[in-house]
């Protein structure tokens, strides 16, 4: 199972502004599905071949994975750089194991996470 979520609402207001000041966690900047609003949610994001993968860690119908469902795409700030991402998709455990690189930590199996989300880099 997924963390709770209302550990989810805690993180959002206490420690994800927190994150996004210190600049250290890369960034995705999303928008709401139904309030057009932009968000900025500080993530895991996991290089791989072509893009990036995320562990949506309070589960893949969180917010912020619904948001970049819908409007097709997001934009990420990591290691000093802005890309646009496009195409994501919920991925299972064997294909984001497969394109994660072995020194590339697994979630812990307590947490029970079976869906990630890839994304990919868009060049101009």
């Amino acid at each position: 199972m997924p963390m709770p979520r209302w550990w989810g609402h805690v993180n959002k207001r206490m420690f994800n502004p927190r994150a996004i000041a210190g600049g250290k966690w890369p960034v995705l900047t999303h928008v709401g599905r139904t309030s057009g609003r932009t968000y900025r949610t500080p993530l895991d994001a996991h290089p791989v071949d072509g893009g990036y993968l995320f562990v949506p860690v309070y589960g893949s119908g969180s917010d912020w994975v619904r948001n970049v469902l819908a409007a097709d795409g997001a934009r990420l700030r990591a290691g000093g750089k802005e890309m646009r991402l496009a195409a994501p998709r919920l991925v299972g455990a064997a294909e984001a194991f497969q394109a994660l690189p072995d020194e590339v930590a697994r979630p812990p199996k307590l947490l029970r996470i079976t869906e990630f989300l890839r994304m990919d880099l868009v060049t101009d």
